[in-house]
């Protein structure tokens, strides 16, 4: 880059008229010194390619936030060619001091200047880019910021609810050593967990039951023909998967309704949204002897949802053959709770059946349940086998459905399995 107005050139003339093109001319007949002018014309491109200079570092700088290896490499090479020009410049001025012979050293001041102004405007240009980088960075923080804050208020409404069903259920509890009760937080986890519960409970419960019937002399064959017919049961034993979705399909019944099916005056109204009072019901039978709880309030919604599910699941004519009588029905039917082993066994499964709902409204959206009907494809999608190992013919069509043993349930994103009894397969020793 030759400095304007400074180094070598010629006037031309044009084409046959008198215009002329001004070029700068060697300067070599007199000293700079003796040619303000010139003088002038020399500061003016030394102030034009410092500011060039100025610029091209400021475009280094940025070129290192963020990192760009290219960017780099292009400005530092423009930073070089413009500290050559001020050392070309500089030895210029040193070694030749010619004479500027200038036809117009106006021309080279105004030259100078947009130089400097375009140096100027590309400064701005580079600074404007940097200032839009930094507001897209404190926009990324700004949106992490706000990420963080509904997290943080997330976190707050949780231990808040936590704290007011602490309180609400150490004055619902039993006793004075609520100090050392743990509250659970409201997860799917614990959802999955008090389902498990349900599930042993009925099991645990179909075995007395079915004792009491062999005792009274039924015929367990007939009897679980009788509640789910033409099911193709791998072994004999199996038979008592019919007795276990017996009892499901009554104390299930209603669960998908707010209130369970308890219809009371003594019944307490639900607020749409209360999914607090849910959880606080939950959390308040959840460590409690289901007696003693009736024997506090034994017309609360629990204790109305007790009294309704024995006398659908025990059938007068069961009870008659079990008992001799049905003293015990008619205690129920007056709104006792009998202490008898066969109610309390009975209890502990409604107990376990009644607070699975409690806390499938305590979620929102509310945990929905779905039943499997006989005869459906066996799906491993959203049903389980109640018995493992089973075997199916390649060549035959796909398993069917014999029974629901326990409904499966739809909870936020996740499904838990509806277990079933899988009609016509066999099973590996």
């Amino acid at each position: 880059m030759l400095p304007s107005g400074l180094k070598e050139t010629q006037l031309r003339e044009s084409n046959n008229n008198n215009n002329q093109k001004v070029h700068p001319q060697p300067m070599m007949e007199e000293s700079i010194n003796q040619n303000p002018e010139a003088m002038e014309a020399l500061i003016s491109n030394l102030f034009g390619n410092i500011s060039s200079l100025k610029s091209a570092y400021i475009e280094l700088q940025s070129a290192h936030t963020p990192y760009d290896p290219e960017k780099i490499q292009a400005a530092d090479k423009v930073v070089i060619s413009e500290l050559k020009n001020l050392s070309e410049l500089k030895h210029f001025y040193r070694e030749n001091n010619p004479k500027p012979v200038c036809v117009s050293p106006q021309d080279s001041r105004l030259a100078a200047e947009i130089q400097e102004q375009q140096s100027l405007l590309k400064t701005y240009e580079v600074m404007v880019k940097k200032f839009q980088s930094e507001i897209q960075n404190k926009d990324s923080e700004i949106t992490q910021m706000l990420q963080k804050i509904e997290e943080a208020n997330q976190k707050r409404l949780k231990l808040e609810k936590n704290l007011k069903l602490r309180g609400m259920s150490t004055n619902e509890g039993s006793g004075g050593d609520n100090g050392n009760l743990q509250f659970p937080d409201l997860t799917t986890e614990l959802f999955i967990s008090t389902y498990e519960t349900a599930a042993k409970a009925v099991h645990d419960f179909s075995k007395p039951l079915i004792n009491m019937m062999k005792a009274a002399g039924w015929d367990l064959d007939s009897a679980a023909n009788s509640i789910e017919p033409d099911v193709a049961y791998a072994k004999r034993p199996h038979k008592k998967y019919a007795f276990e979705s017996y009892i499901c399909q009554r104390m299930f019944s209603g669960f998908q309704q707010k209130n369970f099916s308890v219809n009371s005056e003594s019944t307490t109204v639900m607020a749409d949204d209360d999914t607090d009072t849910f959880f606080r019901q939950f959390l308040a039978l959840k460590d409690m002897d289901p007696l003693d709880a009736l024997g506090t309030s034994p017309d609360s919604n629990f204790g109305v949802f007790c009294r309704s599910k024995y006398l659908i699941l025990v059938h007068p004519k069961m009870e008659a053959s079990f008992f001799g009588n049905l003293d015990q029905r008619d205690y129920v039917t007056g709104g006792g709770h009998p202490r008898t082993a066969f109610y309390q066994a009975f209890l502990k499964l409604a107990k376990s059946i009644w607070i699975l709902h409690r806390l499938a409204y305590s979620f929102d959206p509310a945990a929905k349940i779905f039943q499997v009907k006989k005869g459906s494809e066996f799906s491993d999608s959203y049903m389980e086998s109640v018995v493992k190992n089973i075997v199916v013919d390649e060549k035959e069509e796909n398993p069917r459905v014999g029974l629901m043993v326990m409904p499966g349930f739809w909870i936020g994103g996740s499904v838990i399995q509806s277990r079933v009894y899988v009609s016509g397969v066999k099973v590996l020793e």
